[in-house]
């Protein structure tokens, strides 16, 4: 009777890992784009590794003062935020 619950529980096993076989990929699917920001960046970098763009408006006694206006919890808020008038028309067709 050992000898069946064996062959049984190898049977078993067998069947539930040739099931599990078929959930596996064989080639694994990979876009064809994959990798192409790194490529990029890594293109840019050897060209020119020490790019300099231009004169910048910040320096790094304002971004001391502005980290520690936000831990301390003093952040100025921007101004106000409004929508620009210049340009803007309906799309109904020319005012009048």
């Amino acid at each position: 009777m050992s000898f069946i619950k064996t062959a049984l529980a190898a049977a078993v096993a067998a069947v539930a890992l040739g099931g599990l076989a078929g959930c596996a990929e064989t080639q694994p699917s990979i876009a064809s784009d994959f990798g192409i920001a790194v490529r990029q960046d890594l293109a840019a970098q050897i060209a020119d590794p020490e790019a300099h763009y231009g004169k910048t408006d910040s320096d790094g006694a304002r971004a001391a003062l502005a980290q520690e206006r936000y831990r301390a919890d003093r952040v100025i808020p921007p101004s106000a935020i409004g929508t620009s008038k210049a340009g803007s028309s309906s799309g109904a067709g020319p005012s009048q």
